[in-house]
């Protein structure tokens, strides 16, 4: 049976009906607590299911540009735009000793690690979303330094994490946690966490939702794709909403503008959207990601009070100017009434919501 106190739940479910989730951590499967070894059976497609990649068996790319959904690249502009302007760019920024302020009951605290990496806490709960505290992946150079160092974490709780790609999910950095508790993941991800010292690890579909000990987390759809190399096309992605002491706040992952926002602001609309500004052009790049003014849009379509502009200033993605998304989003919410609603963190910086 369940551990008192914690539920697995989907909008989709049907009375009755055990949840379909599948369980990669050691402790769960098929709705129940067991010691046995996790089903790796994904559910069968449904409708308001998260979309299923067909099996098959793939060649390999032709060129460069098939290694991106968008087919943005070629090896030339990729190495200038991506890799020698940031080598050329000096490092910014500093490691802080934060100050983590005092909450009462119903506050929540943000503080911005850099590029989509958040620590997010409240009274009685420490949560990681999406950390990455590298100098480099791989050929790309961090171009601002991570706010604060990674042994000034407090405990953490839950770790949240969008996707599967390399800045988003970064094992190094899981694996240097001290002893994190619960990891929740989209379909198909589960097996990267395994061995990074997750004492439970917990998959979800879109829209649903895991429970425990008075907070709530649920996996909302995104406009962006999942797989880590060439050949596991099969890993989920999306954002997440956590919901704790009568708080709602809501990270988007990485994703280009769709109308799926508009359905999270009608379904259960969050106090902080956390979204992505940067990494939009060339205008191929919007296919996956977001520009400062589709982010506009989005906060708008999500009802939301607060927001929080993410994935931009740490890693040269893609080939606007580092420092225009916040420039520009800066300009688009005073013309558009917004500025009371714009929290530009600083990294290393908690903000208290």
């Amino acid at each position: 049976m369940e551990r008192q106190g914690e539920t697995l739940s989907s909008r989709n479910s049907i009375p009755g009906k055990k949840s379909r989730l599948d369980r990669v951590s050691p402790y769960h499967q098929d709705g129940r607590i067991t010691n046995s070894k996790p089903s790796r059976v994904m559910p069968k497609d449904e409708p308001g299911r998260a979309p299923k990649s067909p099996r098959r068996r793939k060649l390999l790319p032709r060129s460069f540009k098939e290694l991106t959904p968008s087919r943005h690249f070629n090896p030339r502009t990729f190495f200038y735009e991506l890799v020698w302007k940031a080598l050329l760019t000096r490092r910014t920024g500093e490691n802080v000793r934060p100050k983590f302020p005092k909450l009462a009951r119903g506050q929540a605290a943000l503080t911005w690690i850099g590029h989509a990496s958040f620590l997010a806490q409240f009274t009685d709960l420490n949560v990681l979303i999406d950390p990455n505290f590298a100098n480099w992946l791989f050929l790309l150079k961090r171009i601002r330094r991570a706010g604060l160092k990674i042994q000034d974490l407090p405990p953490i709780d839950l770790v949240l994490l969008t996707h599967a790609h390399f800045d988003h999910f970064h094992r190094p950095t899981l694996r240097r946690l001290n002893s994190p508790k619960i990891a929740i993941v989209p379909w198909g991800v589960g097996d990267l966490a395994k061995n990074l010292g997750f004492g439970r690890i917990i998959e979800l579909q879109w829209w649903e939702s895991f429970s425990h000990q008075g907070w709530k987390v649920t996996l909302t759809p995104s406009k962006h794709w999942g797989a880590r190399i060439l050949r596991d096309d099969h890993r989920g992605y999306g954002g997440f909403l956590l919901e704790h002491q009568g708080r709602r706040i809501y990270h988007a992952g990485d994703s280009a503008y769709f109308g799926g926002f508009r359905e999270i602001g009608q379904t259960s609309p969050p106090e902080v959207a956390m979204l992505p500004i940067g990494a939009y052009y060339p205008d191929s790049f919007r296919h996956v990601h977001m520009g400062p003014d589709e982010a506009i849009q989005a906060f708008r379509d999500l009802q939301a009070q607060w927001l929080v502009p993410m994935h931009y200033g740490t890693f040269r993605l893609s080939f606007e100017d580092m420092d225009e998304p916040p420039r520009w989003l800066r300009e688009l919410a005073a013309s558009h009434g917004l500025s009371q609603h714009l929290r530009i963190l600083q990294e290393g910086m908690p903000t208290v919501f």
